[in-house]
């Protein structure tokens, strides 16, 4: 199973709301928990196995009632005009490649589709993040060598 695969099976778990999902092949087992029974976050286990297991997939649908507030909503409003660029991994986000090296990107850069825009560093591998729209940054929603989940909003981008 390579990395695109796991991330893609990471993005259908968030998306169906599950709250773990068990996966067993041949030396693989991959646990994904979403951690809403006990909070924030998302954690994902990969394990070898020595032996060869029969492919097992576990589900749990979750009851989930989340109160937003009017501030919240007020925010989305002033916000809906700007494109969100979101992380498509969960990890540790980094601005830049190198403590001595400037940042990817800053408030007020204008960006095009293909340019990178940060690190995600998950499982030991610094994953290059792309932009997928072209605009201009206006404001960075995440701290530097910060944890963040998948899916969620890393920058504001103008598309104007």
């Amino acid at each position: 199973m390579n990395i695109k695969e796991i991330q893609n099976l990471i993005k259908f778990v968030a998306k169906s709301g599950a709250t773990e999902v068990k996966l067993e092949m041949n030396d693989v087992k991959i646990t994904i928990r979403t951690g809403e029974g006990r909070g924030k976050g998302e954690t994902t286990i990969i394990q070898q196995l020595p032996t060869m297991a029969a492919p097992q997939v576990v589900a749990q649908l979750p009851v989930d009632a989340t109160p937003v507030s009017a501030d919240a909503t007020s925010n989305e409003d002033e916000d809906s005009k700007y494109i969100t660029v979101k992380s498509p991994i969960i990890g540790t986000f980094y601005r830049k490649s190198s403590p001595d090296l400037p940042s990817f990107v800053e408030v007020g850069d204008t960006i095009k589709d293909g340019d990178v825009v940060c690190i995600i560093e998950a499982m030991k591998l610094f994953n290059e993040i792309e932009s997928e729209v072209s605009g201009k940054i206006v404001k960075v929603l995440v701290d530097d060598a910060s944890p963040v989940e998948f899916d969620q909003p890393l920058f504001l981008v103008d598309p104007s």
